[in-house]
C-alpha cells in the first residue's frame, strides 16, 4: 500500500518514525458528463476570469477571500513557516476510554506503519500498551494543509488511527427530534425487543452493495445491447403504520421464518392473531404472477470490474401472468357451486328415510318419494345452471 504522509508518532519523549496509509477505499462506481445530443464527453476547464484564458495546474495558487471580495495571495511557504509542531508528527495528548469518544466525530481511517527497523520496538511499545490499558490515544496531527484531531486503536497487529471531527464541527440534532408528546406502550416495545433478538448479529462480512452489483448488471446488459426492463418498485406502505402492533407482529414472524428459528409457529410467545386485509383485485395479482414468472430468462453478462453477474426476466410471461385471475374465480364459482349441490343431496336423502319410517302403505311411500323428486329437479337445474 502507498503512503500518503510520513512523519513520526510523539510519544512522551518517544518518537516512533510511521507511515500514514488509507485504511479504507472507495468501490463506487464513477460516471462521465457527456453530451446527450452526440455522446461526447463533458470537461471542466479552468479559466482565469480576468483573460479568460485556461491556465494549468502549475499556474494556480490559492488565496483567502476577504469580506469585501479582496483576494489575499497564500503561498505554500507561507504556511510552512507557521509554529506548527504537528507538522509532521501525530502528536499523542491523551488516553482515554474508547466509549468518550462520539461516533459522530469519526472520520476517515488510516493505518500507520513502522517505518523502518528501528521504528519496530517503539511501535511494538505502544501497541501493546494500548491493548493492555484498554484505551485510545487522542493526537493531534496536520494533513491537507490543516490541523485535525485523532484517535489511535489498535486492528489485530497494526495501529489504526481514526481522523476526528473537532468538537465544534459536530451540529446540535436542532429540530431532529419527533414533535409532540409520544408515548410507547410496553407491549410495542416488548414486540420491538422480540423482534431486534430474532433478527440477532449479523457477521459484516457478509454485508455488500446491493446498489453497486445492481449498476455493473445495468452496465453490462447496456454494453450487450439489451432492453433493460424496469424493476417492480416495492410496497412500501407510503410510510403509513395502520396498526404499529400488528407490523411488529408480522415482522417478528417474518424474522422468525426466515432465519428457521425453532418455535416460530403462531400462538409463539403469546401473539395476538394477525389477520392482514385480502387484495382482490386483478392488478394485484397480476403483480404476483409477474414476480413469480419474471425469472424464467437468464442471461450471464460479465460486469466492467470483472464479476460475473446474472440478469433475469420475461416480458411474455408477465403479459400472461394477470389471466390466472380468472381461472381463480372460476374455479372458487364451482366449488361454491359444488358445496350448494352437496347439501341439497343430503337434505333429500333426510327427506326419503323420514318419509320411509313414517310410511304405512307402499301408495303413500311411492307419493312421497314422487314428490320430493319434482321439488329437487329444479334445484338441479338451477345448479347446473
Amino acid at each position: 500500500m502507498r503512503s500518503i504522509w510520513n512523519g513520526a508518532i510523539s510519544f512522551g519523549l518517544v518518537s516512533i518514525p510511521i507511515k500514514l496509509v488509507n485504511a479504507t477505499e472507495n468501490h463506487s462506481i464513477s460516471f462521465r458528463q457527456i453530451h446527450l445530443a452526440d455522446g461526447g464527453r463533458i470537461r471542466y476547464r479552468k479559466v482565469c476570469e480576468l483573460d479568460e484564458e485556461e491556465v494549468s495546474g502549475g499556474e494556480i495558487g490559492k488565496a483567502y477571500e476577504d469580506a469585501d471580495g479582496t483576494m489575499i495571495p497564500i503561498t505554500d511557504e507561507d504556511l510552512a513557516q507557521l509554529p506548527l509542531p504537528t507538522a509532521k508528527t501525530i502528536e499523542i495528548v491523551a488516553f482515554v476510554p474508547a466509549d468518550r469518544i462520539d461516533p459522530l466525530q469519526m472520520d476517515a481511517a488510516y493505518y500507520l506503519s513502522a517505518n523502518g527497523v528501528p521504528a519496530a520496538k517503539p511501535y511494538t511499545l505502544l501497541r501493546e500498551a494500548l491493548k493492555r490499558s484498554n484505551r485510545v490515544a487522542v493526537a493531534k496531527y496536520a494533513l491537507r494543509g490543516r490541523e485535525r484531531l485523532g484517535m489511535l486503536r489498535v486492528v489485530d497487529d497494526v495501529i489504526a488511527m481514526h481522523g476526528l471531527l473537532w468538537p465544534d464541527e459536530i451540529r446540535a440534532p436542532q429540530d431532529a427530534a419527533p414533535d409532540g408528546d409520544i408515548t410507547v406502550r410496553d407491549a410495542e416495545l416488548d414486540l420491538a425487543d422480540a423482534l431486534m433478538d430474532t433478527l440477532g448479529e449479523v457477521d459484516m462480512d457478509s454485508l455488500h452493495d446491493d446498489y453497486r452489483e445492481a449498476v455493473e448488471e445495468l452496465v453490462a446488459a447496456k454494453a450487450a445491447g439489451e432492453t433493460v426492463l424496469p424493476a417492480e418498485p416495492e410496497d412500501t406502505g407510503d410510510g403509513k403504520v395502520i396498526d404499529l402492533i400488528a407490523a411488529l407482529e408480522n415482522s417478528v414472524r417474518a424474522a422468525r421464518k426466515s432465519r428457521n428459528v425453532e418455535g416460530a409457529g403462531d400462538g409463539d410467545g403469546g401473539m395476538a392473531d394477525v389477520h392482514p386485509i385480502k387484495k382482490t383485485s386483478s392488478k394485484t395479482s397480476g403483480k404476483t404472477a409477474q414476480t413469480t414468472t419474471g425469472t424464467a430468462k437468464k442471461t450471464t453478462h460479465r460486469t466492467p470490474t470483472g464479476k460475473t453477474v446474472t440478469r433475469s426476466g420475461s416480458s411474455t410471461a408477465k403479459k400472461s401472468a394477470p389471466k390466472s385471475t380468472g381461472a381463480k374465480k372460476s374455479t372458487s364459482t364451482a366449488k361454491k357451486s359444488a358445496g350448494s349441490a352437496g347439501s341439497r343431496t343430503t337434505a333429500k336423502k333426510s327427506t326419503t328415510k323420514t318419509a320411509t319410517k313414517t310410511a304405512t302403505k307402499k301408495r303413500t311411500s311411492s307419493s312421497s318419494s314422487g314428490t320430493t323428486a319434482k321439488k329437487t329437479a329444479p334445484s338441479r337445474k338451477r345448479t347446473s345452471a
